[in-house]
C-alpha cells in the first residue's frame, strides 16, 4: 500500500461546513497538520469545561484540502488514513459524505475507491465538532491533531494494519554485561490479503525481515487463494538466527516488508497472469518476549523487570495536542533520563508516533483504550458512542499498534463505572478482554481499576467514601466481591491508589499479578521499596509523569493557619471542584512541566529509584509555621530558590531530597545541622532543615556511613571522594561524601540567554526545537524569581508554534507572541517549514538587549 502524507497545506475554518461549494479556495487559514485549533483560542471563566478543560472551549471548525487523484489508479483502491481527529469528524469527498467518526483518539480508515474522480482534483472536507458540554475529563483539543495519509494500491493488496508479527519463543538466551543475546528466535507472522476485484486469485506473499542497516536477516515465501471480495491470511512461522533482541535498554528494531503479487485467477486451476499486479507495506518489529506471573513477575526476554512508570495525557503543552514525532521523542527521552521506563497512554489510543519514538529510543507501553464505557463520567463523552462503536475503535487501535515491541500489555479501560456490575459491566469486561485476544495473543490484557467511590447502586453505595479515588481500606471484602467478575479474562489487574490492598488481595488471590496502574506521585519513596521486593507487584504508574492541560489544579500544596476557621482542613478541600478557579490551566501534578522542564517531584522520584544525585530546595519564609494541606495528587511546594530580598532574619525552611543515609547543610560555609533522611516513614529520601534566611549560598552533603561505605565504590557526579567523621556523636562514623547541591542568591537580572535544543532542522514541516529562555544576572546564573514580560517573533522557512512557560495558573494563550518569564524561564518551540533555507528567532524585551538565534532547515 501506498502511504502519500497529506500534512501540507490544508485550509482551516471555523463553523460547519455543509456543502464544498460554500468553501471558496483561500478564504480559509492555511495550517499545517498536526493542528490543534483549540489551543489557539483564549481561555474564559465561563467555558463549559471549566477547569477540566483548563478553561478552554470547544469549537465547530472544518478542514479542506484539494488533492489530485491520478487517472492511472481508476482501477485500484483509494482511501484517507486518519490517525485520529478530535472529534466526532464527518468526512466528504467532493461533497459526499464518506464517513462519520466519533472518537477522536481511534485511528480508522475512509475509502474512497468508489466515491473519487480519477484524473482530477478531488475536494476533501472534514468536520469537527467538540462543542458538545463537558465531553472530557481533561483537555481534549480540536482539530486533525494527527497525521492524514492518502492510501493507494491495487484491487488485491495488504489490508491495512495486516501484518502482525509475534516472538512465540527465543532459545538459548545468555546476558553478558547486562545485554541478553539469542541464538535463535521463533516468529510467527499474519499478512492479511484483501482481494476486492472481480476475479478469484493465488496470491504470492514475500515477507522479509531486515536489520537497521538494511540487510535482510530472513525471506519467506508463501501462496494463498482469496476468494473475489474476501480477506485471508497469509501465515508464516520461521525462526531468526542470532537475534537482535529489543527491551527498554536495548531498542533493537527490524523492518518487515510484505510484498503481494497477484499470479493470477483461479477457476478450477491457475490462470496465470502476467504482470500481475503488486504491492506492498512495510512495519517496524522488535523481537522480545513477555510472561507474566505472580511468582517471578514481570519478564521480558527472561529478565525480570520492574516498571518504573508514568501516565501520559496526549496534550504536548504549549503547541496542544498536535502530535509531532520529534516532540514525542523529546518526551519520552526526558523521562528515560530520570529513570522512568515506562509509559500508560492515559486513558486512550495515543497517536502513532508516540508508539514509534518508543519502539525507537526503549520505553515500554501500557497501551489504553478507554475512559469510559456505557455509563458516563461527563455529559457529553464517548459513553454516547460505545455501545455502537467500541469494536471498531479497539480493533484499529490494537491492529495498529500490536507490531510495537515497546507495547507490553493491553488496558481495556480506567477506572468505569460498571466496575461493579452496573449496566452491565461485568459482561462487556469480559466482552472487550476477548476481543483484545482475539485481536493479539501475544501480550496480557489489562484494567485500570478504583476503589467503589463510585460504580454501586443505591443500596450498597451509603457506605462508601464517595470523594474521587478514596482508599478502601479495612476488613471488607465489598471491593475484591464486586469487581472479582470485572476482572474475569484480565491478566493483570491495574490497581489505581490501592496500594493499601495489595497484600490482602495476594493472600487471597495468590495466582493474581497487580500492577499500580496509577498512584499519588509523592507516595513513590516509601511505596517503591514494597514493588521491589514483591514479584507479584509488577511495576508503579504515577499520576503523571508529565503535565498537561486540564484537571486544572488537581495537583496543589497549599498553606493555612491552623486556626483559620475557614481554611481547608483535608487534601480532598483542595481539589479542583472547590479550589481551582479561573485561571488555573494545567493539573499541577507531574514531574514534568508542560515545557518539559524537570521539576521537584521528578527529581524526587529519581531518588527514589536510587540516584544518588542531591537536592536541596527552600520554601518561601511566608509559609514558616504554617501548615501545609497537599492534594493526593499533589506534591509539597520546594523552590530551586534563594533570592528573598526583605525577609533577611526571617525562619525559613530548606528541604533536602538524598537517598544517602544522612545530609549536612551549611549556609555560607557554616554547618547548621546533619540530620538522617529516614525519619519521615511517609517521606523518605528527605530531610528538612530549619534557619533563618541570609544572602549567600546554601549547600547540601549526602553521605553514605559506615566501612560498607568507605570501601565500597560510588557514583558521583561531582567526584567527590571526602571522609569525614560524625560531628554529632562521641563515636567516629566514617561518611562517604556522595553528591552535594547548592542554593544560590543572585544578582538582579541582567539579559536574555537563549538555550536552543537543536539548531536545525529537516525541512518536513514536522521537526521541531525548543528553545529556552532564561533571564540571566551579569554571572550567568538564572534568575529564579525573575517575571520578565518578553515578545518572541520569527522570520524565514520556520514558524513559532508556542511560546509560554510552566505556570500553571495563566490566561497566555500559547500561540501567541508574547508571555511573561515564571521563575526566570519560558521556552519557545518553532516548527519546520517545507522550504530549505533558514529563520530567526528573535526574543525581546523592554529591559534587556534583544536575543537571536538562527535555525537551518536542511
Amino acid at each position: 500500500m501506498e502511504r502519500v502524507l497529506l500534512d501540507q497545506g490544508w485550509e482551516y475554518r471555523k463553523g460547519f461546513l455543509d456543502m464544498a461549494i460554500t468553501a471558496e479556495d483561500g478564504k480559509g487559514i492555511l495550517v499545517d497538520l498536526p493542528h490543534d485549533a483549540m489551543i489557539e483560542g483564549d481561555v474564559s471563566e465561563d467555558a463549559p469545561g471549566r477547569f477540566d478543560m483548563g478553561y478552554y472551549n470547544g469549537s465547530l471548525i472544518n478542514y479542506t484540502k484539494k488533492i489530485m487523484i491520478p487517472d492511472k489508479w481508476k482501477d485500484d483502491c483509494v482511501g484517507l488514513y486518519f490517525d485520529g481527529a478530535m472529534s466526532n469528524a464527518t468526512v466528504d469527498i467532493n461533497g459526499y459524505k464518506v464517513a462519520a467518526h466519533h472518537y477522536g483518539y481511534a485511528p480508522f480508515y475512509v475509502d474512497l475507491t468508489d466515491r473519487v474522480t480519477f484524473g482530477e482534483y478531488n475536494r476533501i472536507t472534514v468536520n469537527l465538532n467538540t462543542t458538545m458540554n463537558e465531553n472530557s475529563r481533561w483537555y481534549t483539543g480540536t482539530g486533525l491533531f494527527r497525521s492524514v495519509e492518502l492510501c493507494h494500491s491495487p484491487r488485491i493488496h495488504v489490508a491495512h494494519d495486516g501484518i502482525f508479527m509475534y516472538t512465540k519463543e527465543i532459545g538459548d538466551v545468555t546476558c553478558s554485561d547486562d545485554v541478553l543475546t539469542a541464538d535463535y528466535a521463533l516468529i510467527d507472522a499474519k499478512v492479511m490479503i484483501e482481494n476486492t476485484s472481480y476475479t478469484n486469485s493465488i496470491v504470492d506473499v514475500i515477507l522479509e525481515i531486515a536489520e537497521e542497516s538494511g540487510e535482510v536477516v530472513k525471506s519467506v515465501k508463501s501462496s494463498i487463494y482469496v476468494a473475489k471480495g474476501t480477506s485471508e491470511p497469509a501465515s508464516f512461522s520461521f525462526a531468526i538466527d542470532d537475534p537482535k533482541l529489543w527491551d527498554a535498554e536495548h531498542p533493537n528494531l527490524y523492518t518487515v516488508t510484505a510484498k503481494v503479487q497477484d499470479t493470477g485467477e483461479y477457476r478450477t486451476h491457475l490462470i496465470p497472469k502476467e504482470d500481475g499486479a503488486v504491492d506492498k507495506a512495510v512495519t517496524l518489529f522488535g523481537i522480545r518476549t513477555i510472561s507474566v506471573d505472580s511468582r517471578r513477575g514481570l519478564r521480558i526476554n527472561g529478565k525480570s523487570i520492574k516498571l518504573k512508570g508514568g501516565c501520559l495525557h496526549h496534550d504536548n503543552g504549549l503547541i496542544g495536542t498536535a502530535s509531532l514525532f520529534e516532540t514525542e521523542v523529546r518526551k519520552i527521552k526526558k523521562l528515560k533520563e530520570v529513570g522512568f521506563n515506562a509509559i500508560r497512554t492515559s486513558h486512550n489510543p495515543p497517536s502513532k508516533v508516540l508508539i514509534e519514538a518508543c519502539d525507537r529510543l526503549g520505553m515500554y507501553v501500557l497501551d489504553e483504550a478507554f475512559d469510559a464505557w456505557n455509563m458516563a463520567k461527563r455529559s457529553g463523552d464517548y459513553s454516547q458512542y460505545f455501545d455502537a462503536d467500541w469494536e471498531k475503535d479497539l480493533t484499529s487501535f490494537v491492529t495498529r499498534d500490536r507490531n510495537s515491541p515497546a507495547v507490553i500489555m493491553w488496558s481495556t479501560g480506567n477506572e468505569i463505572p460498571e466496575r461493579g456490575g452496573l449496566s452491565d459491566g461485568y459482561k462487556v469486561a469480559s466482552m472487550l478482554a476477548a476481543k483484545v485476544k482475539s485481536l493479539d495473543t501475544s501480550r496480557p490484557v489489562c484494567n485500570a481499576v478504583c476503589s467503589m467511590w463510585s460504580g454501586l447502586d443505591d443500596e450498597l453505595a451509603s457506605s462508601q467514601n464517595h470523594q474521587q479515588n478514596a482508599s478502601a481500606r479495612g476488613e471488607s471484602l465489598l471491593w475484591e466481591n464486586v469487581t472479582l467478575p470485572f476482572t474475569n479474562g484480565l491478566d493483570i489487574v491495574g490497581y489505581n491508589y490501592l496500594e493499601g490492598l495489595y497484600e490482602k488481595d495476594h493472600e487471597l488471590f495468590p495466582d493474581r499479578v497487580i500492577l499500580g496502574s496509577e498512584n499519588f506521585p509523592k507516595e513513590i519513596g516509601f511505596r517503591w521499596p514494597f514493588i521491589e521486593e514483591h514479584p507479584y507487584v509488577i511495576g508503579d504508574f504515577t499520576w503523571t509523569a508529565w503535565d498537561y492541560i486540564g484537571e486544572a489544579g488537581i495537583g496543589k500544596a497549599v498553606y493555612v493557619d491552623e486556626n483559620d476557621p475557614k481554611a481547608p482542613k483535608n487534601p480532598w478541600e483542595v481539589m479542583p471542584y472547590t479550589s481551582s478557579p479561573y485561571p488555573w490551566r494545567c493539573a499541577n501534578d507531574a514531574d514534568f512541566d508542560i515545557t518539559g522542564r524537570l521539576l521537584p517531584q521528578g527529581q524526587y522520584r529519581s531518588i527514589a529509584w536510587h540516584s544518588d544525585k542531591t537536592y536541596v530546595y527552600s520554601k518561601h519564609p511566608d509559609t514558616f509555621g504554617k501548615k501545609e494541606i497537599c492534594s493526593m495528587w499533589g506534591f509539597p511546594y520546594v523552590d530551586k530558590n534563594w533570592n528573598y530580598k526583605g525577609y533577611e532574619g526571617k525562619d525559613i525552611e530548606i528541604v533536602v531530597f538524598s537517598s544517602a543515609d544522612e545530609v549536612e547543610v551549611l549556609v555560607n560555609g557554616k554547618s547548621i545541622g546533619v540530620k538522617r533522611t529516614d525519619l519521615n516513614d511517609r517521606f523518605p529520601n528527605c530531610a528538612v532543615f530549619e534557619t533563618v534566611y541570609e544572602e549567600g549560598v546554601v549547600e547540601a552533603i549526602s553521605y553514605k556511613l559506615g566501612a560498607e561505605a568507605v570501601s565500597g565504590s560510588c557514583n558521583n557526579d561531582n567526584n567527590d571522594s571526602d571522609i569525614n567523621t560524625d560531628r554529632n556523636t562521641d563515636k567516629d562514623v566514617a561518611r562517604v561524601v556522595i553528591s552535594r547541591d547548592i542554593l544560590e542568591t543572585t544578582k538582579v537580572p541582567a539579559a536574555l540567554r537563549l538555550v536552543p535544543e537543536k539548531t536545525s532542522l529537516k525541512a518536513d514541516g514536522h521537526d521541531v526545537s525548543y528553545i529556552g529562555i532564561e533571564i540571566v544576572d551579569e554571572d550567568g546564573a538564572v534568575v529564579p524569581d525573575a517575571e520578565v514580560s518578553i515578545t518572541a517573533s520569527i522570520s524565514g522557512k520556520a514558524k513559532l508554534s508556542g511560546l509560554g512557560t510552566g505556570n500553571p495558573k495563566t490566561e497566555e494563550n500559547y500561540t501567541d507572541n508574547i508571555t511573561t518569564t515564571y521563575k526566570g524561564m519560558a521556552m519557545a518551540v518553532v516548527r519546520s517549514g517545507y522550504e530549505k533555507g533558514e529563520a530567526t528567532l528573535t526574543i525581546e524585551s523592554q529591559d534587556f538587549l534583544k536575543k537571536e538565534i538562527k535555525i537551518t532547515l536542511e
